[in-house]
């Protein structure tokens, strides 16, 4: 079948069986633990947590998603058979509903079923949690597997169908809190065993003999701050399963770059360019597409966090591109091949003229650092001596020393001075059987970062404060009297959804800096035109009364019973401030708005200025996002 074939045969299969679809969160996340979104379960975290309801959000406590997701852990295994920086991932989840005793089944049955995968059970695989000291090992779920592979008229024997694991390998756990064993799914290729890897093999050997396409945690512990596991009232599941790689298997292709989700891109990149090596040509294919669905979602190249990792990955296809002189420019031609291939499940990548304008903008600034650099290099790189190759280099970046190891120091001065991505210089070293120094690179690099980090505080001068609300950016006094306007504004904002659209509304996060404030918040659909207008226009009215705001410190629990709004992400202290908007309730008056708060505020609310919402947009199921300004 066809991956959109698969992708609606998937969304039919758990439908039927009382799941509500739910579509893919953005690449950008509302979870601050991480730059981009790793995981199919992570825009369900406070469900599967029992922080938010999921029948408020979803009429139901099981759901099913193709989510896109980005990993960089990945990136230098690119251009294997498997791995992939961005990758879909099929799940299905239970927030209380069912556990192991349907979750298992539900897998099996969507794998070999005629209305599911219908692949051959005989080629499946499982792994399961072997247990240790601290934890059973999970025999409920050995069991299950069994019958299921009872019912196919396979003996599931442990060690032969079945086989178990430690920690390392069929466990999830992230610090403190939820976690629990997982049952990994395996599927045996035609690729022969490689007894490089081991005399025997296993469904986690690596040589390549079997493919993990599927990964059923069950989350029935809470993991508490002492290092202990105690059974979860609510247990949840977050079932898996990597998009490309059903794709791969189910079309009976080597590698996910042979399947109908990278044929078309690949087939793009040989059109216009030489005999490429063919892991270059993926990792080109890999890596251009990954680009796209970033800036698709609104993340633009930088030196910091997400948009760096973009960064580096358009720099790499950029290098490339002149180091094996392709003369087309890839990214346009490639992008029409992921309009057509994704367009329609990612309707937000159709913004072809936001993302090219966006790629081309990058491209400017990267050819004028490197331009005169990358002629230099080719120059380099026909003398035949590694050791002339980088006497001039070295004299060129006004380095005297001569020697045959690239030292990290000089590394990192030549990605300085031009942008050269580390793995190229790599790959210009190996070719000349000259000594990379990677750990000197690397820390090089560290050093640069604290050097950058130190600069960022002595010119934000100790002001930039981490709120409980959110993150407080501010380079100057007159910045910061601006966030501390917009910052208040948060709170009046909060108060007028929750007045508009009921206390279903509970602030997700937040962000400030002197230009705009962004808003997020648990809401289940778009506001209309008139439900903005309303709080827009109730924000203003606080705005224009002059309310005073002022805060109370207060033990936290004695702060609880004023019925002030908290972030539910956050640890306070034993005691916390608490901020009002309006008259002091001990003197007979009813405050607008009572928040847990470190501050700072104004004094008055007049002193917010006009209120106005920029737009309005999903970050996630159930979550909102709104962008706001002030004059």
């Amino acid at each position: 079948m066809t991956s959109n074939e698969l992708r609606k045969k998937f969304f039919s299969f758990f439908e039927k069986r009382g799941h509500k679809m739910v579509k893919s969160s953005s690449l950008i996340p509302d979870d601050p633990s991480v730059l981009l979104t790793t995981a199919g379960m992570q825009q369900f975290k406070a469900y599967l947590t029992g922080v938010v309801d999921p029948m408020k959000a979803f009429n139901s406590k099981a759901v099913c998603s193709i989510q896109k997701c980005f990993r960089t852990t990945d990136i230098d295994e690119v251009g294997d058979f498997s791995h992939l920086t961005l990758f879909e991932m099929t799940g299905n989840f239970s927030f209380g509903e069912y556990f192991k005793e349907r979750a298992i089944p539900l897998s099996f049955e969507f794998l070999t079923s005629e209305e599911g995968l219908g692949l051959d059970p005989q080629r499946l695989y499982v792994s399961c949690f072997k247990g240790d000291d601290e934890v059973p090992a999970d025999k409920e779920a050995i069991e299950i597997w069994q019958k299921q592979f009872a019912k196919a008229g396979i003996n599931a024997k442990v060690g032969e169908r079945i086989f178990l694991y430690g920690r390392e390998k069929n466990w999830w756990e992230a610090g403190p809190g939820p976690c629990g064993p997982d049952a990994e799914m395996f599927y045996e290729l035609d690729k022969p065993h490689d007894k490089k890897f081991g005399a025997t093999c296993h469904p986690n050997c690596d040589c390549g003999h079997f493919m993990e396409i599927g990964n059923d945690v069950f989350v029935q512990y809470n993991k508490t701050k002492e290092g202990k596991y105690e059974q979860l009232a609510q247990k949840g599941i977050d079932n898996g399963r990597g998009f490309e790689r059903l794709v791969m298997v189910t079309q009976n292709k080597d590698t996910v770059f042979e399947t109908d989700l990278f044929a078309p891109i690949i087939e793009q990149i040989k059109e216009v360019s030489h005999a490429l090596d063919p892991k270059i040509t993926r990792i080109l294919a890999d890596h251009l597409r990954s680009s796209i669905f970033l800036l698709a979602d609104g993340v633009r190249p930088s030196n910091k966090e997400a948009g760096y990792i973009l960064r580096r990955l358009l720099r790499r296809v950029m290098a490339y591109s002149s180091k094996y002189d392709i003369h087309a420019d890839l990214f346009p031609l490639v992008l029409d091949r992921v309009v057509d291939t994704f367009g329609e499940a990612y309707p937000e990548l159709n913004n072809k003229k936001e993302i090219i304008d966006a790629y081309y903008t990058e491209k400017g600034k990267f050819e004028k650092t490197l331009g005169e650099g990358i002629k230099i290099f080719n120059g380099l790189l026909s003398q035949s001596e590694g050791e002339t190759f980088f006497v001039q280099l070295q004299r060129m970046l006004g380095f005297k020393k001569v020697q045959k190891t690239l030292s990290g120091k000089d590394a990192f001065s030549i990605y300085e001075t031009y942008g050269f991505p580390k793995e190229l210089m790599q790959e210009f070293c190996k070719e000349k059987k000259v000594a990379f120094d990677e750990a000197g690179f690397d820390e090089e690099y560290k050093k640069h970062q604290e050097i950058s980090r130190a600069g960022a505080e002595k010119k934000f001068g100790g002001h930039g404060l981490l709120l409980d609300t959110g993150e407080l950016k501010a380079g100057s006094k007159e910045d910061m009297d601006k966030v501390i306007r917009l910052h208040t504004a948060t709170h009046l904002l909060q108060k007028a959804l929750r007045n508009t659209l009921g206390e279903e509304v509970k602030q997700m996060g937040s962000d400030i800096n002197p230009e705009r404030g962004r808003f997020d918040f648990s809401f289940s659909r778009k506001l209309t035109e008139d439900e903005v207008k309303k709080v827009e226009d109730e924000v203003n009215d606080v705005i224009s009364k002059d309310l005073p705001v002022y805060f109370k410190e207060m033990p936290i629990e004695e702060a609880k019973k004023t019925g002030a709004l908290f972030f539910f992400k956050e640890k306070y202290p034993n005691v916390v401030k608490v901020y009002f908007v309006g008259p002091d309730a001990a003197l007979g008056g009813k405050p607008y708005s009572i928040e847990f708060c470190g501050g700072p505020h104004v004094e008055h609310t007049s002193q917010v200025g006009s209120f106005k919402i920029q737009k309005q947009e999903s970050v996630g199921a159930g979550t909102r996002r709104i962008k706001f300004l002030i004059k």
